[in-house]
């Protein structure tokens, strides 16, 4: 692939590669041949991704996105860039309204070929959550600067390492009885391997896909009681859910020191899904794949005796729990 790829020696700067889906999306942008620039904050954290690149196909950079001439200088002489930057803590306006539109634009005076902004499911500029507010500003300050760029909206992102299959997974393991918040909310997972296949292809051929917003979906639309009984199955464990309302569920994120945030709430009510106004997958040519392809893998470090349980042991953990 490396060899007919358009990106092949090109070089690519990664704001944000240092974080969990930038190591997935440097994997396949290095697998494609390009020469990858890590722009971060801390870079240090990119350095596993060292012994996946030949000599010379890597090189990291102390990045602020904040600032004007720390951005320009993540962007020199680079060829192609990916925006990956959020988060839930920090001054979000900054980091994911105002930054994106100073990439943008410093990408487009420096005649980049292509720009894919990472964003996500659901930006809503009246919305009440910070995340979903700042996300459409983000979108909209990058557009405006670079009209061919391209949109990325993935919904909540799984992976083998992620935060969301093993937060739940722990919890399940502890715990006998458990709370699910938006037991109803309908999520639908995509696997982070294809949310990178999706940034690769796009910016492999920018005239076809850039200037539009692609929304990314896994195969299949999950309740959050349907991912928990799901974890809880792969782990052979008897687990007894119990559906929280959402008033209850709002409290609960209010307070402090809580797992999930007043604006993580507010987002996971409505859910996470494809809308059907946007372009998906299937315009990039990629098959999502489901959640089931690999959570009873993952979850084998969860399992009592890991992997040296034996069947046997396992129908009986489900029945004690």
């Amino acid at each position: 692939m490396a060899n007919t790829s358009p990106l092949s020696e090109k070089l690519v700067t990664v704001f944000g590669g240092g974080g969990y889906i930038g190591n997935y999306v440097a994997q396949s942008l290095l697998e494609r041949g390009a020469r990858l620039r890590i722009a971060s904050r801390n870079p240090e954290k990119a350095h596993s991704l060292q012994p996946l690149a030949d000599l010379g196909q890597l090189q990291f950079a102390r990045c602020d996105i904040t600032k004007e001439e720390s951005v320009a200088a993540a962007l020199h002489g680079a060829d192609y860039a990916v925006n990956l930057v959020g988060d839930f803590a920090g001054d979000l306006e900054e980091l994911m309204g105002k930054a994106p539109g100073t990439m943008a634009r410093i990408a487009k005076q420096n005649r980049l070929r292509g720009f894919v902004h990472v964003s996500a499911i659901g930006p809503d500029e009246n919305s009440s959550a910070a995340y979903a507010r700042c996300k459409a500003q983000g979108e909209a300050n990058v557009l405006e600067a670079f009209p061919e760029a391209t949109i990325m909206r993935p919904s909540i992102v799984f992976g083998k390492d992620d935060n969301f299959l093993n937060m739940f997974g722990q919890m399940i393991e502890m715990m006998p009885v458990l709370p699910v918040f938006g037991p109803e909310a309908k999520l639908q997972l995509v696997f982070a391997d294809d949310v990178a296949e999706a940034i690769a292809v796009a910016l492999e051929n920018p005239a076809e896909h850039g200037g539009h917003i692609y929304e990314l979906g896994g195969p299949e639309q999950l309740t959050m009681m349907e991912i928990n009984e799901r974890i809880a199955a792969a782990q052979g464990r008897s687990r007894r859910f119990i559906a929280m309302p959402d008033g209850m569920s709002s409290l609960f994120a209010s307070l402090p020191g809580t797992p999930m945030s007043k604006d993580q709430w507010t987002l996971l009510k409505p859910g996470s899904t494809v809308s059907g106004e946007h372009r998906t997958f299937a315009e990039l040519g990629i098959e999502p794949r489901p959640l089931g392809l690999f959570l009873d893998k993952w979850m084998t470090r969860y399992r009592k005796f890991g992997r040296f349980g034996r069947s046997n042991d396992r129908a009986k953990d489900r029945a004690v729990g």
